[in-house]
């Protein structure tokens, strides 16, 4: 099954819409975390550092499905921890495609093929694979042998039985230009598209040594990028983000654009910072400041480059102007020549550490007996 136009149509359809009403913050992808539980414990993760009361939690499927039509955005990723692990995936994910949602389900791909009967092929449906870049690289990066093939065979199984996959592919400090390359003829010649991001500096994630800086990240992807030209690969993302990834575009992240419902609540900011947690979609919106978050605002955010802060913004630019993004698209990513200029940090305010609060706040509400949680790293912002 190959990805429908009309999910690009219905997409832009939709951020239309929003920019007709003057809607100056709306969902574009709700990112629906029903469980931090995972088969996997991945060197540059920071989800699944949690008690067991915690690991334990599920969002329950009306949980889930309230979340979706509180939330109404159009998208709707499911990550984790590994989603595949929860026992009402299948009915989870059936009752989002019922509302004719899109569904990128997330999974690392071990128990890809064995719950594969849960779902049923849909236009509205795509598996989303974890994988980090070539065999060696990746398997490195997940800290358990075999994963990449595991999870090749699975994409196969999948394609075979109907289904539609993309990859999603997180790029460390250290990961060279032409590994990227030659991964992403991989992807190409599997038939898959490629969410391809900077990984982010997760405060508490094991490996703190090989996250990128901004400039990192840009020089990286502009030499990825002009390894490219000519060899078709596809990507799960507008052309303004990759041009922004290349260091070609000047944009502030779009934190509300990926809303996070998971078993905490809401989270406050957005997917990749929980620094508070409210009961409501709502709530989330109207008593976030948002001002506060951001590059140059705040010292966590200052090297982030992510999709699910940038890839709204990108979003929001492509109905803005056009025929920028249809130049951009013809063109293709520039490689070469000045960078847009940087954001200054010099007034961001400094971190605040706050996962260990939430967990005692969490573990109090589930009447479990607080456990000591081990101090959090101090991430390094280094320069842009």
């Amino acid at each position: 099954m190959t990805v429908p136009y009309f999910k690009e149509m219905t997409i832009g359809a939709y951020l239309f819409k929003q920019r007709l009403a003057g809607r100056e913050r709306y969902p574009l992808v709700l990112m629906l975390e029903p469980l931090f539980r995972c088969n996997l414990a991945c060197t540059g993760c920071g989800k699944i550092d949690y008690p067991d009361d915690i690991l334990n939690q599920r969002l329950s499927v009306q949980q889930c499905l309230d979340a979706v039509d509180e939330c109404g955005a159009p998208v709707v990723a499911i990550p984790g921890g590994e989603p595949l692990i929860h026992k009402e995936i299948g009915e989870i994910v059936a009752g989002i495609v019922a509302r004719k949602k899109f569904v990128s389900l997330c999974t690392n791909a071990l128990l890809m093929e064995k719950k594969l009967h849960l779902f049923k092929p849909s236009p509205y449906l795509f598996f989303t694979v974890h994988l980090d870049g070539l065999k060696e690289h990746h398997d490195k990066s997940v800290s358990q042998a075999g994963v990449y093939d595991i999870a090749v065979r699975a994409i196969k199984t999948a394609k075979d039985a109907g289904f539609s996959v993309n990859i999603n592919a997180t790029i460390f400090d250290g990961h060279a230009a032409e590994d990227v390359a030659a991964f992403l003829d991989q992807a190409r010649d599997m038939g898959v598209g490629v969410c391809i991001s900077p990984g982010y500096a997760y405060e508490r994630a094991p490996d703190q040594d090989h996250f990128l800086n901004r400039r990192k990240t840009k020089d990286l992807f502009r030499r990825i990028f002009a390894l490219g030209k000519g060899r078709k690969w596809v990507f799960q993302h507008s052309p303004l983000f990759l041009d922004f990834l290349a260091g070609n575009q000047a944009y502030r992240c779009t934190p509300w654009g990926m809303p996070t419902r998971n078993v905490f609540g809401w989270q406050k900011p957005c997917y990749l910072l929980g620094e508070g947690y409210v009961g409501s979609f709502k709530e989330l919106m109207e008593t976030t400041d948002w001002d506060k978050y951001g590059t140059g605002r705040y010292e966590k955010c200052a090297n982030c480059m992510a999709h699910c802060g940038y890839e709204p913004t990108a979003a929001d630019a492509a109905i803005r102007h056009p025929l920028k993004t249809i130049w951009t698209a013809i063109r293709g990513v520039r490689t070469d020549g000045p960078m847009a200029p940087e954001i200054s940090l010099k007034d961001q305010r400094p971190a605040e550490f706050l996962f260990s609060r939430h967990v005692e706040t969490m573990l109090s509400n589930l009447g479990a007996k607080p456990k000591p949680v081990p101090v959090a790293k101090k991430t390094a912002t280094g320069a842009p």
